[in-house]
């Protein structure tokens, strides 16, 4: 008897169908019980793109074809990535206590969902655990354990829980300029480059100017002291590099190289509740090399996508 997965999943789609397809398939092998589709709508100035929103929406509903409760919530104007994804997953939380993420462009490891689910469950009541993911960014492999903690866990491909979600909606524009006026991101960084940066790019979200979430993510749970569970082999991958993606434009980028590797039970925890100090420097080292080349690679990213 084929089994299914019980964690819900939250599956967000927009204008992609080739690469909607190929993801699809990964949960529809997982057959989960519940499903839930999160789609923005074209963008009225993007010549062809209802079309292929509607292809879709069309070629998802289409392949459903295991016993499956689904919900939709399809937008009827153009939210933007940063108004889209946290919309979707308040409406997710608002009908679930935990749910797997995944969005149309990041393919997984079949073993991927069976890794969510198990740490869901483990980590369920551990208030400083507030996501897991399925990104490990440089195939970094700790001695002797099947998964690390960091207080850096990437959006590709993840799961958390309703408790942790309703922190993310707590920071808001008012609570970001309580955190500057006090000075309570300094604290929480490595460095001054890294809260120059944080700050920069938090300010142009929650402005508007800038429609993306990641990064809000990140500072919820760095102002709630949160770590995430990270796989100590990579189980996802960003297929959707191309001039057709929302923010990964780059179609030479390094991460179209990781591979997907398979992480099975029984899954041995780290000895010590505390990020990887190996995976931190080696996360930081890359995402704050240089603050005034992110700053111009920001800037170009608002002119290319404004609203």
């Amino acid at each position: 008897m084929t089994t299914t997965l019980k964690t819900p999943v939250a599956f967000i789609i927009f204008n992609r169908p080739k690469c909607t397809r190929r993801v699809f398939n990964r949960i529809r092998e997982a057959r989960p019980e519940k499903l839930y589709l999160i789609a923005d709508a074209p963008r009225a100035h993007k010549t062809g793109e209802a079309a292929t929103c509607a292809e879709t929406r069309r070629l998802v509903e289409e392949m459903i074809d295991w016993p499956c409760e689904v919900h939709k919530n399809y937008a009827t104007e153009n939210m933007g990535c940063g108004k889209r994804i946290p919309s979707g997953l308040d409406w997710v939380f608002d009908r679930e206590e935990e749910a797997i993420i995944m969005e149309d462009d990041i393919l997984a490891d079949r073993s991927f969902f069976h890794f969510c689910t198990s740490m869901l469950e483990r980590y369920r009541d551990d208030e400083t655990i507030m996501q897991i993911g399925g990104y490990n960014r440089f195939n970094y492999k700790p001695a002797s354990c099947s998964y690390f903690y960091s207080r850096f866990c990437d959006i590709w491909g993840w799961a958390t829980w309703r408790s942790e979600w309703e922190k993310f909606k707590a920071i808001d524009q008012a609570e970001w300029e309580r955190i500057k006026r006090e000075n309570l991101l300094v604290p929480k960084c490595t460095s001054a480059k890294e809260t120059e940066m944080r700050t920069f790019v938090l300010d142009d979200i929650f402005s508007g100017k800038l429609s993306a979430w990641g990064m809000r993510w990140e500072l919820t749970k760095l102002m709630n002291h949160g770590l995430g569970v990270v796989p100590s082999k990579n189980l996802v991958k960003n297929i959707g590099f191309g001039m057709d993606a929302s923010h990964t434009v780059n179609p030479f980028n390094r991460n179209q190289l990781m591979r997907l590797h398979r992480l099975e039970p029984p899954y041995a925890p780290p000895a010590a509740k505390a990020p990887d100090a190996e995976y931190e420097a080696r996360f930081l080292a890359a995402m704050f090399p240089n603050v005034h080349l992110e700053k111009l690679r920001t800037l170009l990213l608002r002119i290319l996508f404004r609203k």
